[in-house]
């Protein structure tokens, strides 16, 4: 079995895009900036802005925190995403979700700029993917596809099977997909024969956030498996798929943790430094 590691993975990213901020910042004398979001104190997405901090640090980009207290008006996030819109040293523009109770979201992800839509998650962004446009895709189904690119496993004429329909990564996966060739069936909570589904896939992608959900026998043999899944459990971090049952028996597998998860952040930076790019016109 190929162990598809996104630790290492994205641990060369970050490397290759350091050296192309180099050569960015000696030919326009300027660098990369993205803006991070944090409203409240949500322990799990501290651990997230830190992380998302330190792979900037080490890519050469400039990471600008926005740390509001959990008593942040709605006008008030509205008002500093405004601002950051408007600010030419800022390329990306991040709010680090779940938002405080209170807070919509939606209004606050649908004022960032577009052009600034790192995260990928903004109506413009999700519709120049759906209709094949150019355009930032959400993080973690992008990552995922550049997991499988620097691995050289192309899903041209095979079947894969995406567990899970979330906004953030059941959808957007299925479409990049769709736009790769594949041929697609999106499984969720309500469907009929799910085992059956899942087990004639060439490529498994789990996304559906229940526990070791995915076992042996529902997966044959030779197919390729990314987990997208993180659970807590008395055990420790454990993915939607059952690794240790299922790595004797698959071609290829992304581990949790270390597969998809430092993917996601490696591929924020690639639109960070992209979106500075098309601002330089380059």
């Amino acid at each position: 079995m190929i162990l598809l590691d996104g630790k290492a993975t994205a641990a060369a990213i970050r490397k290759e895009l350091g050296e192309k901020v180099g050569i960015l910042k000696s030919t326009t004398g300027k660098v990369p900036g993205l803006a991070v979001i944090l409203a409240g104190e949500d322990p799990a997405s501290a651990v997230y802005v830190r992380n998302k901090e330190r792979a900037c640090a080490e890519a050469g980009i400039v990471s600008k925190g926005y740390k509001l207290p959990a008593s942040t008006t709605q006008e008030e996030l509205e008002g500093l995403i405004r601002k950051l819109n408007e600010d030419d040293s800022v390329h990306g523009i991040l709010l680090q979700l779940p938002v405080p109770q209170g807070l919509d979201s939606d209004r606050c992800l649908d004022l960032i700029d577009p052009d600034k839509d790192v995260d990928g998650f903004h109506p413009v962004s999700v519709g120049r993917l759906t209709l094949g446009l150019p355009g930032f895709r959400s993080c973690t189904p992008a990552g995922v596809m550049t997991l499988l690119d620097r691995y050289g496993l192309d899903v041209s004429g095979k079947k894969a099977v995406v567990i899970g329909r979330s906004n953030i990564v059941g959808k957007p996966l299925a479409l990049m997909l769709l736009q790769r060739n594949a041929t697609v069936t999106v499984c969720h909570s309500r469907t009929a024969n799910l085992a059956e589904e899942v087990r004639s896939a060439d490529f498994v992608f789990a996304a559906v956030g229940r526990p070791l959900f995915v076992t042996r026998d529902m997966v044959k043999d030779g197919a390729v498996v990314v987990d997208v899944g993180i659970n807590r459990t008395d055990a420790g971090l454990v993915g939607d798929c059952d690794f240790k049952a299922l790595e004797s028996k698959v071609a290829a597998m992304t581990p949790v943790p270390g597969g998809v998860g430092p993917m996601t952040i490696a591929q924020l930076l690639i639109n960070t430094v992209r979106s500075f790019e098309m601002k330089q016109g380059l």
